[in-house]
């Protein structure tokens, strides 16, 4: 039985619900890093990021690979992974960008109330 495509989006999307994940897809957006790498722009503990790329690694958006002595983790799918954090850029900056303009007038509004 196939899965409906809302449902895969939902659980493509909560595969995606971990900053550490969003920010390992970040940095693979160039091309594949090894894990020594990864772990140097993060700073986390390496278990920590071990248990980060299984996820995505399923879901085909990350793939690695074995390159002695290192893992190497990468975007997989062509252009569409490393597409991801851009388009969620862009999106939270129309939004949050939609939000400076009532701050502002709420601003302006408690100086002229003083």
């Amino acid at each position: 039985m196939s899965v409906p495509p809302c449902q895969a989006k939902a659980e493509f999307f909560r595969m995606l619900g971990h900053p550490l994940r969003i920010r390992v897809l970040e940095l693979l957006r160039d091309g594949p890093m090894p894990v020594r790498d990864l772990l140097a722009e993060i700073e986390v503990e390496p278990s920590a990021l071990s248990r980060q790329p299984t996820a995505p690694r399923r879901s085909g958006i990350v793939a690695s690979a074995r390159e002695a002595p290192a893992v190497v983790h990468g975007p997989a799918g062509g252009d569409a992974a490393a597409d991801l954090p851009r388009a969620a850029r862009r999106i939270l900056t129309e939004m949050l960008s939609g939000q400076n303009a009532p701050l502002a007038e709420l601003r302006e509004a408690e100086v002229a109330a003083r």
